[in-house]
């Protein structure tokens, strides 16, 4: 599978579940966390949502900037998406606040794809940004 379509595919399914679970937490999970539990829930849903589009941002990027970095920046905003959304979402719906180390090294995830989303797009010959 091309990385334009597995980062397509990740981002447009990352952005449907985004939209699901934002609908759970505002219909179901509103009387029933507590207020800073149901922000950090809401948190974990918008960074998703933000994330999907990064996803589809970078495969649509892929068309024109293949290489390693672009790789490495969707494979890197893909696990932001897990680790600091999904501990996020575990935090709030568990109680559990151990996952809420994770939640750090998901925010790194996103920086550094981001970062080498940028460095894709500032190698690329055909942008004339090098």
């Amino acid at each position: 599978m091309s990385n334009y379509k597995l980062f397509l595919l990740a981002g447009t399914l990352c952005g449907a579940l985004g939209v699901v679970l934002g609908a759970f937490g505002a219909h179901a999970l509103r009387k029933t966390l507590a207020p800073e539990l149901l922000a950090a829930y809401q948190t974990g849903v918008l960074y998703q949502l933000i994330h999907a589009l990064a996803l589809i941002a970078v495969a649509l990027a892929a068309r024109d900037l293949a290489g390693p970095l672009l790789t490495a920046a969707g494979i890197s905003i893909l696990i932001g998406i897990v680790l600091f959304s999904g501990s996020l979402y575990i935090l709030s719906l568990t109680g559990v606040r151990f996952v809420g180390i994770i939640t750090p090294i998901g925010g790194v995830a996103f920086i550094v794809g981001w970062l080498l989303f940028f460095a894709a797009a500032w190698k690329s010959p055909g942008l004339g940004l090098s």
